[in-house]
């Protein structure tokens, strides 16, 4: 895969020069490709053009420096490689909603829209781990029984509640082959980012039940509202899952024309699911969209 080493060489010249005026000539140069054939090869791979990943980075990174410095706004959108701080607003409140002096204000680092660096793992991921364009399906309303708990990503809880679910699977009037599911119980776009890095959410693991009746003591029900869910299929161990989802707040929610919705999104277990540590396990995540 030759092409993901010229990938990661480009990347490499866009993160030494974000700071300053970039053509793409010369990152097609650094990445020893010519202009045409990275511009195809990056879009393919990454998803995005060469100049949306430019513009989200530095986006990105003013986020940082609104939240982490004193720079003036006019400073900050001149770094980020804008010409006035009402084209630098702009761009800023179309990605993130809020104008660039509000988002100081907030004091809040919002985890949808952080878009990181790629580095070879991640650019390993996108070509290989994710379905970087999500198929939209319909869905009906679906009964989840299980078990809720708060997880982290510093501190992540996920495998003791998935263990704890299969501890009462066997009561749990399902069957045999029924879905399993991880619903993320906590608004995406209102989580923050601690300055360790930090991300806390609610969560509930599960298994797909037709109704909530002769439920044991103590397990918790949800109902997943109908609608419609743009579906990624995440492809390999769940240690990788984070890559995607990486990928689906800190990129595509930012060139998707899908509005999201205020629904939760969740992750289907099904047979395509070969365990934690299996390379070739596939589990699709739902996002819900207007």
């Amino acid at each position: 895969m030759d092409y993901i080493v010229s990938l990661e060489k480009a990347i490499e010249y866009i993160e030494q020069h974000l700071d300053e005026e970039l053509f793409p000539e010369d990152i097609a140069k650094a990445g020893g490709y010519s202009l045409y054939h990275l511009t195809h090869i990056f879009t393919a791979v990454i998803g995005e053009p060469i100049g949306s990943y430019i513009q989200k980075r530095r986006l990105s990174n003013s986020c940082k420096k609104l939240l982490y410095s004193n720079k003036r706004i006019i400073d900050i959108a001149m770094e980020s490689g804008f010409g006035s701080s009402e084209a630098f607003s702009r761009a800023f409140k179309s990605a993130y909603d809020v104008s660039p002096s509000a988002y100081r204000k907030n004091n809040s680092d919002l985890y949808t829209g952080s878009k990181k660096m790629l580095d070879r793992e991640s650019l390993l991921h996108l070509a290989e781990g994710i379905t970087i364009r999500p198929r939209i399906v319909e869905l009906d309303k679906i009964f989840v029984a299980g078990i809720r708990g708060e997880t982290s990503t510093l501190h992540n809880i996920l495998p003791e509640l998935w263990n704890s679910l299969l501890e009462i699977c066997s009561q749990i009037p399902a069957s045999s082959d029924a879905r399993r599911f991880g619903i993320c119980e906590t608004d995406r776009t209102e989580v923050s980012i601690s300055k360790d890095g930090n991300v806390t959410f609610s969560e509930i693991v599960g298994i797909e039940v037709d109704s909530f009746g002769c439920l044991p003591k103590g397990v918790d029900v949800k109902i997943i509202p109908g609608g419609r869910y743009a579906v990624f299929t995440h492809k390999g161990t769940v240690a990788t899952l984070l890559k995607t989802y990486d990928y689906i707040w800190g990129s595509w929610v930012l060139f998707t024309k899908e509005k999201l919705d205020e629904r939760e999104d969740f992750e289907i277990y099904d047979k395509r699911f070969l365990g934690a540590d299996n390379v070739d396990s596939q589990i699709d995540i739902y996002i819900p969209v207007k």
